[in-house]
């Protein structure tokens, strides 16, 4: 899609992402080029704008476009990336990374957001999006290795799985904390031996990551 006209929202925005230090200018003009307003329900558009996060139903919210812009950035991905984005919701992060040149897979566990993300997904263009229904957690075997893996609630402990699927020198980006506890964002790189090297980041505050039985 092409970027939208900058504006003072967009230009807020800026702002925002710059303090936190997402300066990449691919990054930048892929968070500013989607229309949030146009992924969230009806409900939330008011407050689209804002750089705040929404909720969406099911119990679920998107971040703010700033922490997004961060865990984007976080992935060092490029274009033509194939990316996996763990909690669809909304679709506002695929469509991010969508909009920065990834080929994006998209797991959500309620398959109520599944199916309207695809729909809206769909509906603006973003054909290099795949929404899936399904446990986030358990990865998407059929598509790995992943050259990036971004998740948008917080688990307890790193989900093995994800891990495992990432290829060498690939980032899992995620928040991990208990649910209303303290919640730190990590940033896990896979070594070419196998190996797992991990940062913590952000502190941060995400609804927590929803596992099947």
């Amino acid at each position: 899609m092409d970027p939208v006209a900058p504006g003072p929202a967009s230009s807020g925005l800026e702002r925002h992402l710059r303090a936190l230090g997402v300066t990449e200018p691919d990054v930048v003009r892929a968070v500013l080029s989607v229309p949030r307003a146009l992924l969230v329900p009806e409900e939330a558009r008011a407050c689209a704008a804002e750089n705040v996060p929404l909720p969406i139903g099911h119990g679920q919210t998107i971040s703010a476009p700033d922490v997004v812009g961060w865990m984007t950035r976080a992935l060092g991905v490029k274009a033509g990336a194939k990316v996996l984005d763990v909690g669809t919701g909304s679709g506002y992060q695929a469509a991010v990374l969508a909009a920065l040149g990834c080929r994006v897979h998209s797991v959500e566990i309620v398959p109520e957001l599944a199916r309207s993300a695809a729909a809206r997904l769909r509906d603006l263009g973003y054909d290099g999006v795949r929404v899936h229904a399904g446990d986030g957690s358990l990865g998407l075997p059929s598509e790995a290795p992943f050259d990036g893996i971004v998740v948008a609630a917080a688990a307890e402990r790193v989900p093995p799985a994800l891990v495992e699927q990432l290829r060498p020198g690939a980032r899992l980006v995620l928040p991990v904390g208990p649910a209303g506890g303290a919640q730190l964002l990590r940033v896990l790189s896979r070594r070419g031996d196998g190996g797992v090297e991990e940062r913590e980041t952000l502190p941060v505050r995400f609804v927590p990551l929803v596992v099947g039985k």
